[in-house]
């Protein structure tokens, strides 16, 4: 069964430019590079993935593709670009050389409710799409109805939620996100990413048991056909090992026939983002 993570990242680290790592990540505070990863996805079976972007700067898209293309385990990127450019789809055509630049993604959640429903988001992201590149929805749930109007606006293009849409966990609320969860999913082009869930929970006291539910969720909404895995290392560390969010996913997914679970380890991202 091909393995894939569907979503990590790296960063040269730098106090004001990363100063989303605050006191409370100081697990993190530092560089990772493939140097590092390379290892722990030999141990856990990981044959490829999806690096994805972090700082949202054009330079930093060709920084990842150069990365990329030193390192065969690393079969796609997602970078940024400023989808209110007017120059937007010249931009694109001419990334169109990068073969690994699989699409791209904004940071959401750090805008206000409305973002991704206003129209030139909208436009921006179909401009994605008309090129044949998938865009990530990283948001909170407070975001979602915004969310929801973008997909139906999209409904024909790849789009993928990340992180679940980051639920409250810690504090055990559920019932709002599921609704908004199912409502999302009710657009078939949209796949879900079963990754950055124990963040979402309490960093020393996370059990499967209380992430469950979630996952549930998650599969009732999507199906096995458009979850993908990604641990979102070196995120994830704040609150386990690679190891952990492996055996989280995998302990979950025992329950499912094997081509379900060949769908979320990897032929779900393969598919999503052309691998």
């Amino acid at each position: 069964m091909l393995k894939i993570d569907a979503h990590h990242h790296f960063w040269d680290y730098d106090p004001v430019t990363h100063a989303w790592i605050d006191e409370s990540m100081a697990a993190i505070q530092r560089s990772y590079s493939p140097a590092d990863l390379e290892p722990i996805l030999r141990e856990a079976g990981i044959e490829g993935t999806v690096l994805v972007q972090v700082n949202q700067s054009p330079e930093e898209n060709e920084s990842f593709i150069n990365i990329a293309n030193q390192h065969s385990f690393i079969h796609g990127v997602v970078g940024w670009i400023d989808l209110r450019a007017r120059d937007l789809e010249d931009q694109l055509q001419q990334l169109k050389t990068n073969r690994k630049l699989k699409g791209f993604r904004h940071i959401a959640q750090a805008e206000a409710p409305d973002f991704l429903s206003r129209p030139e988001i909208i436009d921006g992201i179909r401009k994605l799409g008309r090129q044949g590149y998938t865009y990530d929805i990283l948001i909170k749930p407070q975001q979602f109805r915004a969310s929801i109007e973008l997909v139906k606006a999209c409904d024909e293009q790849p789009l993928v939620l990340d992180h679940i849409a980051k639920p409250y966990i810690r504090e055990g609320k559920i019932s709002e996100w599921k609704k908004d969860m199912m409502e999302m999913a009710a657009t078939e082009a949209v796949y879900c990413k079963l990754s950055g869930i124990i963040t979402e929970a309490d960093w020393q006291q996370w059990t499967p048991e209380q992430i469950r539910p979630y996952l549930e969720v998650a599969l009732e909404a999507f199906g096995a056909n458009r979850l993908m895995f990604g641990s979102d290392w070196p995120v994830c560390l704040v609150a386990g090992t690679y190891k952990q969010v492996v055996d989280l996913i995998e302990g979950y997914t025992r329950q499912l026939s094997e081509d379900e679970q060949a769908a979320i380890w990897g032929g779900n991202a393969v598919r999503f983002y052309s691998l």
